[in-house]
């Protein structure tokens, strides 16, 4: 019983705490899901994200200024061609382009849920998923498996042709499609 309690008074705690993500604000694409998890008893998200495409200071660690582009919707190619001349004029060092896949962090009451969300998020396609249980709290990692990253400017140059770079928009395009597709599947079974 004290465990309950404590869970709930973990989850009221988290669920009242303001945004202290860089962005600011809630992932649109994935908040619907982060509000059903919310609304169950034995689960409460911690961290989430539906998919983004970034532009990294690179070699540099986490930092609030390591991000250079950020957008949690599709690109067009103009819209990248025009973002990394502007980062060009500005930044000379090395710029990793990256599109990452969804993930989510849920804290569970008991290890058997943990077990039951990691399960249902296998199912729905979120791969790389697992529990993670620290002394405090059982931990849920969900994420799926698509992205890509690779360096593509330095010293203000962009380092791939045009042709490179439109292949690199349409295939991250079609991972962040991927992406919001399962986080769907995964809000229709929690």
């Amino acid at each position: 019983m004290k465990n309950k309690m404590n869970f709930q008074l973990q989850k009221k705690k988290q669920l009242s705490k303001k945004d202290k993500s860089s962005i600011g604000s809630w992932d649109f694409k994935i908040k619907s899901l982060c509000d059903k998890i919310n609304k169950k008893k034995n689960y409460y998200t911690t961290s989430s994200c539906s998919g983004r495409v970034v532009l990294l200071k690179g070699g540099i660690e986490k930092t609030p200024d390591k991000f250079l582009f950020r957008t949690h919707d599709k690109i067009s190619f103009k819209e990248l061609e025009k973002t990394l001349e502007n980062v060009g004029k500005e930044y000379k060092n090395l710029v990793e382009f990256q599109e990452t896949s969804c993930i989510l962090h849920v804290a569970c009451a008991q290890l058997s849920d943990a077990f039951e969300i990691v399960g249902k998020a296998k199912l729905a396609g979120w791969k790389r998923s697992g529990v993670m249980s620290s002394g405090k709290r059982v931990m849920v990692e969900l994420h799926s498996t698509e992205s890509m990253s690779f360096p593509v400017m330095s010293n203000g140059k962009v380092l791939i042709n045009d042709d490179f770079l439109k292949l690199v928009v349409k295939e991250a395009n079609e991972r962040l499609e991927r992406c919001w597709e399962k986080v769907e599947r995964l809000e229709g079974m929690v």
